[in-house]
């Protein structure tokens, strides 16, 4: 190309950039001058709006960010429970759960890497389970049918320990036998699922011989491994769950003030009640996060229903919250395995759905033995 075509061609580039731009801060404005119209008849009409709107949110972030999260067990748990699995990763517990299971999924004839998202999982820290199993995956020549039975695979278990360890205490105040619950909600789904998904939705599958699997067991020393841990745990905390916690809270809060989230809350409690769950702990599960959910669990297990403690505690042993399964997940799988972000989004929401059946079938079915 001569030289003045490329110099025409980085104009026309430039100028196709320009009116780009041009047309987001055009819309910027507008949306801009549209708010300041907005408040500016607010603060004639009725200013104190904006004060009791604030007011609102203010009232539903503060009990839970300070009374429960800085100041009850709830924050405290999640540090100890990252402290503890870290440990239990170091003494190797991940690595015997993974080569537990490849043997099953080569009877079911899919590639055994579609286990390791969901047992890395166990120990919940989904986003490293997508960092670390999507390349995993590629590496042992997994199809992208099968990369997304991984993701539905992987929502099956909690995407936090803290969230697994106080519902153990839930469990146990309730006066439930925690082991057959933990084994059909956390184990059985690994098998379960894939073997569904298979023979339905994402059947382009073939077994594979996965012999030199990579080791998940650090080499780090113990204590910088528990040491770590902690440290992981009180990131974890004021870095990402108090900060989400606070924008969900706030929203309700808005949406509270404006009468919106009533209707939508009765909505939502009522499908949680037909399917097993009690519905402020689901709530709380689904929007905001399954380890306060337990939390909360943990005050009321002895005096309610105990399916509605089974029901509960099995929606919180899985991927939720939303912002989860709509956000992260997409953004971890799309840059580290082969399925685009939409692909990995549907995956997500059909385990997501899949753990609704699980819980109603848990809560009806199993509970009854149990207490």
């Amino acid at each position: 190309m001569s030289k003045p075509a490329e110099q025409l061609r980085e104009v026309v580039d430039l100028s196709t950039g320009a009116e780009k731009a041009g047309k987001q801060t055009g819309r910027s404005n507008r949306i801009g001058l549209l708010s300041v119209a907005l408040l500016g008849i607010i603060f004639i009409i009725s200013p104190e709006i904006i004060g009791n709107a604030f007011t609102s949110m203010l009232d539903k972030v503060k009990p839970i960010v300070v009374d429960i999260f800085l100041m009850g067990n709830v924050g405290v748990s999640i540090i100890l429970s990252v402290m503890v699995g870290r440990a239990l990763e170091r003494m190797g517990f991940t690595d015997a759960l993974i080569r537990l299971f490849i043997p099953l999924a080569n009877r079911m004839k899919i590639n055994p890497a579609v286990v390791i998202p969901g047992v890395y999982n166990i120990l919940g820290d989904i986003n490293a389970a997508g960092r670390i199993g999507g390349p995993i995956m590629k590496q042992a020549g997994a199809t992208r049918d099968e990369q997304c039975i991984a993701i539905a695979t992987m929502v099956q278990s909690q995407q936090s320990f803290s969230c697994f360890m106080l519902g153990l205490i839930a469990l146990s105040l309730a006066g439930i036998n925690a082991f057959p619950v933990v084994l059909c909600a956390v184990f059985v789904p690994l098998v379960i699922v894939p073997f569904v998904l298979s023979r339905t939705v994402y059947r382009n599958t073939r077994a594979v011989a996965l012999k030199d699997l990579p080791s998940f067991t650090p080499q780090t020393p113990p204590f910088q491994t528990i040491f770590q841990g902690a440290r992981e745990g009180a990131e974890l905390l004021f870095l990402l769950v108090i900060p989400a916690i606070a924008v969900i809270y706030s929203l309700i809060g808005l949406l509270d003030y404006a009468g919106v989230w009533k209707p939508f809350e009765q909505s939502l409690s009522g499908f949680l009640s037909l399917v097993g769950v009690h519905p402020k702990t689901g709530i709380t599960a689904i929007m905001a996060s399954p380890t306060l959910a337990m939390g909360q669990l943990q005050e009321i297990a002895a005096s309610i229903d105990p399916r509605l403690v089974v029901g509960a505690f099995v929606l919180a042993a899985s991927g939720l919250p939303l912002s989860d399964v709509l956000d992260q997940i997409p953004a971890i799988w799309s840059t580290n395995s082969d399925v685009t972000a939409r692909e990995a989004l549907t995956a997500a929401i059909i385990g997501i759905m899949m753990r609704f059946i699980t819980v109603a079938i848990i809560a009806f079915g199993l509970t009854p033995l149990l207490v």
